[in-house]
């Protein structure tokens, strides 16, 4: 039995399944609207994203008229089987630069946020999220876009990492949807039956709820059983910083799911992000409020935020969830990798950090924490060269000075070195102890630490 100051234990001898790369995705990608100026395709390239959900890149590509369905299909009345009333060029051309960052497109249908109004379900100052007049006119729209990324119609393209089609996005939120919630059904259900129809092999679902949605999941499910259609994925979003209640939420929409027979749905958290208040991010917010909901250990860009990434993203392992994708929208924004000086922040360390051991392992291993560590998340996986192992250790908020771990399968290592991210560090090289059984890492202070450790 490990003693009382023992962490966790990892066990390479016991590989209990893939690192899953979907989980390691992003709602952000290189920005097309000010290219001329600068360019951070390397940055992306780095962090290795699984994919790139288009949600919001309107708003980050400013004067671009892209990805949303009003941009792409700006007059309504006109025919959506005619190829010239469609207007695809930006949207094709950032696709482009994703894919040249190596990753896959999950496409947002309908629009952006709209903060035109003050959050009131109505049709007042509101003019994108409005119902539309005709859901099935609607839907033949969209069918237009899949198919012209997808089937090549409209001098397009046949992707084949195109493969989910997301309707709409938080549709409980007044910014988001002007109309109820059994209008919002009845377009969903809608689409989804119209595209499941001319395109069967594609993945489609959504809504991308603004939080585990219970009431309104079931008003879908309900519907979807009475059309006999099923979607293929429920996602939903989660902002806050509290690691365990995001891991848990999986689970949930799991059994709801299952319990109401969607087996083969998948589950997807395509926005998260680590919030404490969502005071200092509004636009309201004064410089004093911003800067400490952005600054700081605590603060967003902050080593809080970035091993809440990590401890996030090796948790879900053990989760029932099939993907996800950080807010990480643009690169030089509240949200995103980098600060107003473009500075880069803790969030975009910690998503190189996952990138690269995804980059360089493959095969997950048996982890275990015991149980007085309640701060401490392991993700480790064999080396895909067969050159030993890799492991990213994350201690959250952790008011230990050491984290000693129990290793199996390990003990032929000739080289353990680690990489230490923290307040003052973002790959510091650190000290490390290892006699053969037991991995014991140095933190230079107390509080959030990640370490990547290399065993060859």
């Amino acid at each position: 039995m490990a003693d009382l100051y023992t962490a966790a234990s990892v066990d390479f001898n016991q590989v209990v399944g893939k690192l899953n790369h979907k989980l390691h995705a992003s709602n952000s990608g290189p920005a097309l609207g000010n290219r001329s100026l600068i360019q951070f395709d390397d940055e992306f390239k780095k962090m290795n994203f699984y994919s790139s959900r288009t949600h919001d890149w309107a708003l980050w590509n400013q004067g671009q008229r892209m990805v949303d369905t009003h941009f792409v299909f700006p007059l309504y009345h006109l025919d959506p089987s005619d190829p010239k009333n469609y207007y695809f060029k930006p949207t094709d051309d950032i696709i482009k630069l994703v894919h040249n960052c190596n990753m896959h497109v999950f496409y947002r249908m309908g629009t952006s946020i709209e903060h035109s109004a003050k959050g009131v379900r109505s049709a007042e100052n509101h003019y994108n999220t409005l119902v539309p007049e005709d859901p099935a006119k609607y839907a033949e729209i969209l069918a237009g876009i899949v198919r012209h990324y997808t089937r090549g119609w409209a001098d397009g393209f046949e992707y084949k990492d195109m493969v989910y089609w997301e309707i709409w996005n938080e549709p409980e939120l007044g910014q988001m949807w002007a109309g109820d919630d059994e209008q919002f059904v009845e377009l969903f259900v809608t689409v989804l039956k119209r595209l499941k129809s001319e395109f069967p092999e594609l993945k489609v679902g959504g809504p991308a709820f603004a939080w585990v949605d219970i009431a309104f999941t079931q008003k879908i499910l309900d519907r979807c059983k009475a059309e006999n259609v099923a979607p293929d994925f429920i996602s939903w979003h989660f902002y806050g910083h509290d690691v365990e209640a995001l891991a848990s939420q999986p689970a949930i929409m799991r059994k709801l799911l299952d319990d109401n027979g969607f087996t083969q749905t998948e589950t997807c958290i395509n926005e998260w992000h680590y919030l404490v208040s969502w005071d200092g991010v509004q636009a309201s917010a004064s410089y004093d409020m911003r800067m400490r909901a952005t600054t700081g250990p605590c603060g967003l860009h902050g080593i809080d935020s970035g091993c809440f990434n990590l401890a996030v993203l090796s948790a879900w392992h053990d989760k029932p969830l099939d993907s996800a994708f950080y807010y990480g929208a643009s690169l030089d924004s509240v949200w995103g990798f980098r600060d107003e000086f473009r500075k880069e922040n803790k969030n975009s360390f910690s998503m190189k950090m996952m990138g690269r051991l995804l980059y360089e392992a493959e095969d997950r291993v048996k982890t275990e924490n015991h149980q007085h560590s309640k701060t401490i998340y392991i993700l480790a996986a064999k080396a895909k060269d067969c050159d030993g192992a890799r492991m990213i250790v994350t201690d959250y908020r952790g008011a230990s000075e050491t984290i000693e771990i129990d290793v199996e399968g390990m003990e032929n290592a000739k080289e353990v070195t680690a990489t230490v991210m923290d307040a003052e560090y973002d790959a510091m090289p650190a000290k490390v102890i290892w006699n053969g059984k037991k991995l014991t890492l140095i933190k230079n202070t107390t509080g959030s630490s990640a370490f990547y450790v290399t065993f060859r």
